[in-house]
């Protein structure tokens, strides 16, 4: 583990940040034992390098990689992390730092990076962010982590997405988000998926930074001592930041490579015998869900940034933009995978939703459908984690496809939604699920974001739920105020024969999967138990009680035989 120079892999221009002063307040040190202990000296007069933000992600190689990152509201002088381990004595490792100016409102924004390699597997390490100009030196930011066991070997993981901040001054925050972090905690995870919608900054468009600063500190508690492994949605795509809108999401966060020309946007990542596969799914959803001018005056960014004002129903349409090479890259990462003896299961996540029968939110997406599930199926993927809809919903195994068996939502003609085929047969016991007979979908969007219980959609003829499905894109259209743009509903409903289980009373919760590889030819599993936070929609700090439990089961690989499955 060398020492690496400061480098500076972006340039921003020299310009002051705009609102240090509003934002200068109380950081958090979150200690080895993860408590949180205020900074005496972190109200500063003026912004320093002092370290927040602190999050962890993990390398290519999760038993010998981690990556720590954090902010700055200034720019950190000499940026460096001291990290020991029980076998390893303390080094000092200097940090990358890279940097954006937001398109919108011109605030430049500091970041930091550190790859730890040739880490000990299954060993907890301790380390020290700061820097020459940070105003806590004499206490600097301590925290610790675990890295991931070698081999086949039990560990638990979280998640949920659209998380949101605690600072109710944003749209969407709530004071639950805390208590999601929070959740976390609780459940102690080896790491934590984060399936997208991370704060919602593309609703604050004057605010970008800011939100993100609340987001990335509401979320230290928990990310500064494990992973916290995020995917993008619709709502990290900005005007003006990068061709993609992702520039403050990518520069926040170091994530596996995936070897493509769209480092970042999706990667994969094993850990035991489980195959952690993380998409872009704005590259091939119809929904076009990202930033857009309602309207009716234009979004006018600060004259700073010289850049030109957003009309009214413009909006932020990537579909498609990678060309097809995350579809490549998947099929090739998943047929790979599907010939590694010492991988048993796989799991993706992804923001938004092939099956979802919300009748508050979204609904389903065809792009995703077609795109996707058809390799999900071909390779046996055993789980699908997303969130975009404010709730919780659980599918059965589901593999291939029905025919022209939706309805157009206005004229109620026959339409093609490649409506999901449910395989009762793969439940092999009460709660328990044999997923190499289809693969199943948890809609996990319960983090922290302010989301009533849905109203879920039933089709009075049938009995059945129904769901909406959006098979075209639904770009912004005109509203009834003049010059005022609104989204369209999804177009088309079908029967969601699909949907085994939704949670009717909240849209809070967090999922909690407990990994077991089992013994040489016997069955390995994954426990999926799901707590919601009822009453969180009326009151914060709801408590987490338990929901469901869930066990996937299935024959342990064996050396020199590859996956099987339906």
């Amino acid at each position: 583990m060398s020492d690496k120079p400061l480098v500076d892999e972006a340039s921003a221009p020299a310009v002051t940040r705009r609102g240090f002063l509003k934002l200068a307040g109380v950081s958090g040190v979150a200690t080895a034992t993860g408590g949180l202990v205020l900074a005496g000296k972190a109200a500063a007069v003026a912004p320093d390098g002092t370290p927040e933000q602190v999050h962890l992600t993990w390398g290519g190689d999760p038993c010998s990689e981690v990556v720590i990152s954090w902010a700055s509201l200034a720019p950190a002088i000499n940026a460096r992390v001291h990290v020991a381990g029980s076998n390893a004595p303390r080094a000092t490792h200097h940090a990358v730092q890279r940097t954006y100016t937001d398109g919108l409102n011109g605030e430049v924004v500091f970041t930091y990076h550190v790859r730890l390699h040739d880490l000990h597997p299954g060993t907890t390490y301790q380390y020290q962010v700061t820097a020459d100009n940070d105003s806590n030196a004499a206490q600097p930011f301590a925290a610790s982590f675990a890295t991931a066991p070698r081999g086949r070997a039990p560990f638990r993981f979280t998640s949920y997405g659209d998380l949101a901040t605690a600072n109710t001054n944003w749209v969407l925050s709530t004071p639950q988000s805390k208590f999601a972090v929070q959740a976390v905690e609780r459940f102690a995870p080896l790491f934590h998926l984060l399936n997208g919608d991370l704060c919602y900054a593309n609703l604050n468009p004057t605010h970008q930074p800011d939100v993100w600063r609340d987001f990335g500190n509401n979320n230290q508690t928990s990310a500064a001592l494990r992973p916290w492994m995020p995917c993008p949605g619709n709502h990290e795509v900005e005007f003006y930041n990068g061709q993609q809108g992702y520039t403050s999401y990518l520069t926040r966060y170091t994530l596996p490579d995936n070897g493509t020309a769209f480092p970042g946007r999706w990667y994969s990542f094993r850990v035991s015998s489980v195959l952690f596969v993380s998409l872009d799914a704005d590259d091939v959803v119809l929904q076009d869900g990202a930033a857009f001018v309602a309207g009716p005056a234009p979004l006018v960014p600060a004259a700073s940034t010289g850049n030109a004002p957003i009309e009214p129903g413009t909006s932020f349409y990537i579909n498609g933009y990678s060309n097809g090479e995350q579809t490549r890259w998947l099929e090739h990462t998943l047929r790979k995978a599907e010939h590694d003896p010492d991988i048993d299961w796989v799991v993706v996540q992804m923001h938004q939703d092939a099956l979802s029968s919300s009748k508050g939110g979204n609904g389903s997406d065809k792009g995703l459908r077609a795109e996707w599930l058809p390799l999900f199926d071909r390779y046996g993927v055993d789980l699908v984690l997303c969130g975009h809809d404010h709730d919780y919903e659980r599918s059965h195994p589901v593999r291939g496809c029905n025919h022209n068996t939706g309805v157009d939502a206005a004229s109620g003609q026959p339409v093609d939604t490649l409506q999901p085929k449910p395989v009762l047969s793969a439940q092999t016991g009460n709660a328990t699920w044999d997923t190499t007979h289809g693969t199943i979908h948890l809609i996990l969007g319960g983090g922290g974001t302010s989301s009533p219980a849905d109203t879920w959609g039933v089709n009075s003829g049938t009995g059945n739920p129904q769901a909406k499905v959006i098979t075209r894109p639904n770009r912004p259209v005109p509203g009834t105020t003049a010059g005022t743009f609104v989204r369209p509903p999804a177009d088309a409903l079908e029967d969601a024969i699909w949907s085994a289980q939704r949670d009717t009373g909240t849209g809070y919760g967090i999922a909690v999967f407990d990994h077991d590889p089992g013994q040489p030819g016997g069955k390995t599993t994954i426990t999926m138990s799901y707590y919601h936070a009822a009453g969180a929609d009326q009151t914060a700090n709801a408590e987490y009680t338990l929901f469901e439990t869930i066990v996937l089961a299935k024959d342990r690989q064996r050396d020199g035989h590859g996956h099987h499955h339906d």
